[in-house]
């Protein structure tokens, strides 16, 4: 009897177990959010019945937009014409804030935070979708070395498993807070480079995305370290500065590249952006191509030679020569003026460099700009 009993309760379980995935599967949810209509306008919509205030918090606006309620218990708002663009937002509801939109499938991690997001087509918003065009692949990857395996996210362009051509390399660096992960996720990467590549706007080219935060071996969730909560971490002791050069030389050994200093670039946000300035200099033989993103240009620890002897390391990595130096911040960013001090050092150095200043602040949105455009001038001379 007992026996029968407990197949029975199996059996009930495993039925309902598949009818919760057939409802999953199936459902048809009334909620249509967002609905990026052709004239760029966007709708955004919540089911709260009970709720008394729902606000729509985004990139779109410089403060959140009041949502109305329908008498069904709808929220809606519907926004601009809104410029080509990748959007980011959640709801924020009676107070509560940060709510991914339930009805959007598609969201992305920004340290510990998750934002659902839109992209509105045209000329912006086109190079961050997947077109029909050849697509590279992403590789998950760990680096082994005596100090222990870390994991890092690399781009190899269309064409690469099938040939035997060499590549030139980006080694592109995230911010404070972010891993290997984040370029892909946020920055739209593969988007991008198969995007302006197949446009003929960009020189095929590896990217190779290590992680910067060198108290852990990887992103969350990804190593034996477990589910760790993100959080703004960051290495700018001077030891990612060391690890990098480690990272291009496996790079060389595992993968085809163009291991000469011409072929190689060297680019970041925030504090990659910090990263990318101190490693150029202290290794000048390596990188032909710099790119400073919003840089944390003075933020470095107290008491790293490598960081206090930044002139004397510029003044050798521009006497070696380099082919691009590109410097780029928006007119919002809290890092603006060390920009324009740093900016000022070039100047009076007489060092060449390219500046891009754009509107807005330290956001996802400028990095994205500042990797298209700085990419469309690697390895072309």
């Amino acid at each position: 009897m007992i026996r029968h009993l407990a197949i029975l309760i199996v059996a009930l379980a495993t039925t309902a177990a598949t009818a919760m995935s057939q409802q999953n599967l199936w459902h048809d949810d009334a909620t249509l959010s967002p609905v990026v209509h052709d004239d760029g306008r966007v709708t955004l919509r919540l089911y709260a019945p009970m709720a008394e205030s729902v606000m729509a918090v985004g990139d779109f606006a410089t403060d959140g937009v009041d949502m109305e309620r329908r008498d069904d218990g709808m929220w809606e708002t519907t926004l601009g014409p809104l410029p080509s663009e990748l959007y980011s937002y959640s709801f924020t509801v009676d107070g509560v804030a940060n709510v991914c939109d339930p009805s959007n499938a598609y969201a992305m991690r920004d340290v510990g935070r998750q934002m659902s997001y839109f992209i509105v087509a045209g000329e912006r918003g086109d190079l961050y979708r997947a077109q029909a065009v050849a697509h590279g692949t992403v590789s998950r990857m760990w680096m082994t070395t005596d100090e222990g395996s870390r994991r890092m996210t690399i781009y190899t362009p269309a064409g690469y498993e099938d040939g035997d051509s060499c590549y030139p390399t980006l080694y592109l660096l995230h911010g404070m807070g972010g891993d290997e992960e984040s370029w892909l996720a946020t920055g739209r990467v593969a988007e991008i480079m198969d995007n302006l590549i197949a446009q003929g706007a960009a020189e095929p080219m590896i990217v190779v995305m290590p992680n910067g935060c060198m108290q852990h071996a990887s992103a969350p969730g990804y190593s034996h370290e477990g589910m760790w909560r993100p959080y703004m971490s960051g290495s700018m002791d001077g030891s990612f500065e060391r690890h990098l050069a480690a990272v291009v030389a496996w790079t060389d050994e595992h993968f085809r590249t163009l291991a000469c200093k011409t072929s190689r670039a060297v680019a970041g946000l925030s504090m990659g952006g910090f990263h990318a300035l101190h490693a150029s200099h202290a290794y000048p033989a390596l990188f032909d191509y710099v790119g400073l993103f919003s840089a944390a240009i003075f933020r470095g620890a107290e008491g790293v030679a490598l960081y206090e002897d930044m002139p004397a390391g510029l003044a050798a990595l521009f006497r070696q020569g380099v082919r691009l130096y590109w410097v780029g911040i928006g007119r919002d960013d809290f890092l603006y003026e060390e920009n324009r001090t740093f900016r000022a050092m070039l100047d009076a150095a007489g060092y060449e460099y390219v500046y891009y200043e754009s509107d807005g602040g330290h956001t996802w949105r400028n990095w994205r700009v500042y990797l298209t455009e700085f990419a469309k001038q690697l390895f072309n001379d």
